[in-house]
């Protein structure tokens, strides 16, 4: 198999290839040219995203050459696999700032690999399309029967799929099409909730202008106890740091279950293979705690992997500096007067809502200074701050915030 087929392969990259020996047979032959897309539907992208664009960078550091196609033209449409139901539809200036945002967050990812990797935005060849005469050059290829035949239509049909969605696949297909065309791409990769768009596209490609073209897919990341990967308490794992901070960020890592850090460390790591084996044979809370870091560190760079790292260990073990601490800001005045317990854990974002706060204290996951808080009429006053006039709060386990009063 060809080396940088292997990579993937020995990563747990691999689901689904068109024609895996036809493609390893083409890669010997030199780079290939191959396409990832991702659809500006919301301001940041989420960990689940980023499956493929680490195996883009695998595939760029063996020579080959990358395109990043940002969707602000499918997006207008939505993508209807792996959902249950109709996207939101946003409007097409919210789409254009999505994909710039979007943009932004992988040319900073694919930094060092900028060489090897553009970008285009399908918008540029979709959004003044003729819809009769797209239908005459391309919607003639397509068969509503094999259409409906994929996983990610049959899915759809249970619970209803709009005619307005029923076009997405003959769209992406155009991309591939396209991207062939202009850019000589050979190989469409990506999460293998789109092989039925893949293969539409290798099969449009072919009907047009007899070119062989490929598709390979990468399995959807499930946690071992089988949901889906990516989601946090707060739900998906963004990587905006306003929407997720580094140090939650951080954390999600380093609270995986012991059966996933292997898996995820060949996954969203550039850690050697040989190494990581040697990590995860070691003590699991230390190859939790650099998994945690290299993802950080991938994500958000060093420093802030690094300051979360010590932020956790001041928060967890006593050790680290606490200043790397998420961190709330309250005046000493409000202090004076008396906080009600609910008050202080909502207001410190540690709970949602004061109902939210009251369960946490009444199921006992509410601590301040490791004093747990029993009371849910408890007020909090002066007495609870250290000589720095600040107090640590905790929900559950695993949430922590600094609260310094000034």
């Amino acid at each position: 198999m060809n080396k940088a087929l292997k990579r993937l392969q020995e990563r747990g990259f691999f689901q689904q290839c068109t024609d895996l020996q036809a493609l390893s047979d083409r890669m010997d032959k030199g780079p290939i040219s191959f396409y990832i897309g991702a659809d500006p539907t919301g301001p940041s992208l989420h960990i689940g995203h980023m499956v493929p664009m680490f195996a883009l960078k695998h595939l760029c550091r063996e020579g080959h050459k990358g395109i990043v196609l940002v969707g602000g033209g499918t997006a207008r449409i939505g993508d209807p696999s792996g959902k249950t139901e109709m996207r939101k539809m946003l409007s097409y200036d919210e789409l254009d700032k999505n994909a710039i945002l979007i943009q932004r967050q992988l040319e900073k990812f694919l930094a060092e690999d900028s060489a090897q990797v553009r970008f285009a935005n399908n918008r540029d060849w979709i959004a003044d399309l003729n819809y009769i005469d797209f239908l005459r050059d391309i919607g003639s290829h397509f068969s509503v029967n094999r259409m409906l035949s994929f996983e990610a239509y049959k899915k759809r049909m249970e619970t209803g799929l709009s005619f307005l969605e029923f076009n997405y696949q003959l769209l992406q297909s155009y991309d591939f099409l396209m991207l062939n065309q202009n850019y000589n791409v050979e190989l469409q990769i990506g999460g293998d909730d789109q092989w039925g768009n893949m293969v539409a596209g290798s099969d449009l490609i072919r009907r047009k202008s007899s070119k062989e073209v490929f598709a390979l897919t990468f399995p959807l990341i499930t946690r071992a106890d089988g949901q889906k990967m990516g989601k946090s308490e707060k739900g998906a794992l963004f990587l905006d740091p306003d929407m997720v901070s580094p140090y939650d960020f951080f954390q999600y890592w380093r609270n995986v279950a012991d059966a996933d850090v292997e898996r995820f460390m060949l996954l969203f790591t550039f850690l050697s293979i040989e190494e990581i084996k040697t990590i995860c044979a070691g003590d699991i809370n230390k190859a939790k705690e650099r998994l945690a870091l290299e993802v950080t560190a991938v994500i958000h760079g060093k420093e802030e992997a690094e300051k979360a790292l010590e932020g956790a260990r001041a928060a967890f073990s006593g050790g680290g500096n606490k200043e790397a601490m998420p961190t709330a800001n309250f005046t000493l005045a409000k202090l004076n007067e008396g906080i009600g317990v609910l008050d202080l854990f909502a207001e410190a974002g540690l709970a949602s809502t004061k109902s939210e706060a009251r369960r946490l204290v009444e199921q006992g996951g509410a601590f301040i200074n490791e004093e747990k808080i029993s009371d849910i009429k408890a007020v909090i006053g002066k007495d609870k701050l250290d000589k720095d006039n600040e107090m640590i709060l905790r929900a559950g386990k695993k949430r922590f915030m600094r609260i310094i009063f000034s």
